[in-house]
């Protein structure tokens, strides 16, 4: 695995994500705080003004572990992310 290649999960999300995510919202933060803190992820947030979508990076791991995350994710569980693809992204500096 290149130490450089990070993976880039892009989500969409429904139209009306401000308005359905709270339910959900505080177990999603969760999940990727415990990412973080496990050196998972380097960073994830809202994209979008106004939100239309997500960005999470993840640090260098196996493809598997992405798609495994997409699964437990609770915006994916609950319908608020209408796509999702991850990309292989070599970081250069």
């Amino acid at each position: 695995m290149d130490p450089d290649t990070h993976t880039l999960l892009l989500y969409e999300y429904v139209d009306d994500i401000i308005e359905r995510r709270g339910p959900y919202r505080d177990a999603h933060i969760a999940l990727l705080r415990q990412l973080k803190d496990a050196g998972t992820i380097l960073m994830a947030g809202a994209v979008g003004d106004p939100v239309s979508g997500a960005a999470i990076v993840f640090n260098p791991c196996d493809p598997a572990e992405v798609g495994e995350y997409v699964l437990r994710d609770p915006y994916v569980v609950n319908g608020l992310v209408t796509t999702w693809k991850a990309l292989p992204w070599n970081v250069v500096v």
